[in-house]
């Protein structure tokens, strides 16, 4: 996709018509690999005889003989030099994909929100730049040398020793890496009672998955001499102004999936990312990662904080808050094409987009371009791990008519994600978190792509 334009490109023309792209749809894989050599062997036949030159440099030097090729300058000169210092940055030409805010969306930019541009991204991983931002009283960049973790128990029945940990010493301990979602419990939550936002950017970008390294929180635990019989929860706290408590299940710390991370894509955290230290919970929504991370308490029983008693909290449709549903249920989105984007021309299209579950791996994506009415298996593109965001794509040929696209993701432990109706039925109107119901974006037969809701 064009950023600028927020246009989606298409093939050059003349090299697969609509009749062969509709054939190589209905093909299997190793008939459309022999179907799409054939055709590229074709195009470096042309390319060869100089057919396509002309679109590579159309405009001659003023004065020039036009059968000579005119190399533009980067194919003439020396280039940049090598940058000894600094940290590498994206092409100016990709300025434009960016975080976002909402405007108005909080009283004031340190209790606020930062969207990941889901559309424009690859694969599965977000740059650490692109990373989504949520705070509750703005982000710190905090000395690691200062930097402390206290753990400490209920009483010494449950933790024997409470202990101090330096960035130094959890550092020096044994490390794991892995690739996780992280998703804000809110994302999507414009969505519950009206379609309110434009983009994919808006309505899903409180998501983004990296791989994070850091120690397993139960051998830090084990080595304070903790009772996992007793121990039935843990408190984690963080360090910045608003003191964020989270109340952790200690099965999840149990399973070893609960890490003490200080490194993100290869690096540092970044400071709005939690740096030195955050919790990473895989498949809990993404407040109790808790950020700047300075202490952790062994209990019996959950804490009761302010953002597990008033916040993060389900309004039922009965009246009733239900409280501590902290999985992020199995959902998806279609990326490309969504809300915002133009499709310039009939023709073929790569449908692509987002899987990912709280409760495990990704078994199959579904993807429908009518409506709901008929649907068809997407390609899970690899790897697909636990806990993770899944690519999934589809081949298209899209006719010019209005069109409705969706996908429907099921993991591995059999849960699909539901329409509206049904998750209305169960959890009503007037909810703010846990929205994890099919996205839908109509296609008009301008090519523009617009959200839509189908109740």
């Amino acid at each position: 996709m064009n950023e600028k334009t927020g246009r989606l490109r298409r093939a050059p023309e003349g090299f697969l018509s609509r009749q062969d792209l509709t054939l190589m749809q209905q093909q299997g894989p190793a008939e459309r690999r022999r179907f799409l050599r054939g055709a590229f062997a074709a195009a470096s036949a042309a390319l060869a005889t100089g057919a396509l030159r002309a679109q590579a440099n159309p405009v001659p030097a003023e004065g020039g003989d036009p059968n000579i090729l005119n190399l533009p300058p980067h194919a003439l000169s020396l280039g940049q030099p090598v940058a000894l210092e600094g940290y590498g940055k994206p092409s100016k030409y990709e300025s434009n994909l960016q975080r976002r805010q909402s405007p108005g969306l909080t009283q004031t930019r340190q209790a606020s929100v930062s969207f990941a541009p889901l559309q424009g991204l690859f694969g599965i991983v977000t740059p650490s730049g692109l990373h989504f931002e949520r705070h509750h009283q703005g982000w710190w960049d905090i000395d690691p040398s200062t930097h402390r973790l206290m753990v400490n128990g209920s009483d010494e029945k449950m933790l024997k020793r409470a202990m101090v940990f330096t960035m130094d010493e959890l550092m020096r301990l044994p490390s794991v890496s892995r690739f996780h979602f992280i998703e804000c419990g809110a994302n999507t939550g414009m969505e519950w009672g009206n379609v309110a936002v434009p983009t994919v950017q808006y309505s899903h970008g409180m998501l983004s998955c990296s791989e994070f390294t850091g120690v397993r929180l139960i051998d830090v635990l084990e080595m304070c001499g903790v009772d996992l019989k007793r121990a039935r929860f843990v408190l984690a706290e963080g360090a910045d102004g608003s003191a964020m408590t989270r109340t952790i299940p200690m099965e999840l710390v149990r399973s070893g999936q609960v890490l003490l991370a200080y490194g993100q894509n290869g690096e540092m955290l970044r400071p709005e990312n939690g740096y030195p230290l955050r919790l990473v919970v895989p498949g809990v929504q993404g407040v109790s990662w808790v950020k700047y991370l300075r202490r952790i308490e062994v209990g019996d029983q959950p804490w009761a904080s302010k953002d597990e008693n008033i916040h993060y909290i389900d309004l039922m449709p009965d009246g009733l808050h239900r409280q501590y549903t902290s999985i992020q249920e199995v959902k998806s989105v279609i990326t490309t094409p969504s809300g915002g984007q133009v499709l310039l021309d009939k023709g073929f299209y790569n449908i692509s987009g987002l899987a990912w579950s709280g409760r495990g791996k990704i078994a199959k994506v579904d993807v429908s371009v009518d409506g709901g009415r008929n649907w068809r298996p997407a390609r899970l593109e690899t790897p697909v791990l636990d806990r993770c965001l899944t690519r999934f794509n589809l081949d298209w040929v899209w006719a010019g008519q209005a069109t409705l696209v969706m996908s429907r993701a099921t993991d591995d432990t059999g849960h699909v994600q539901p329409n509206y109706a049904q998750l209305r039925a169960v959890r009503g109107r007037r909810s703010i978190y846990h929205n994890n119901a099919i996205q839908t974006w109509l296609v008009q037969e301008s090519g523009e792509v617009k959200n839509v809701q189908l109740s």
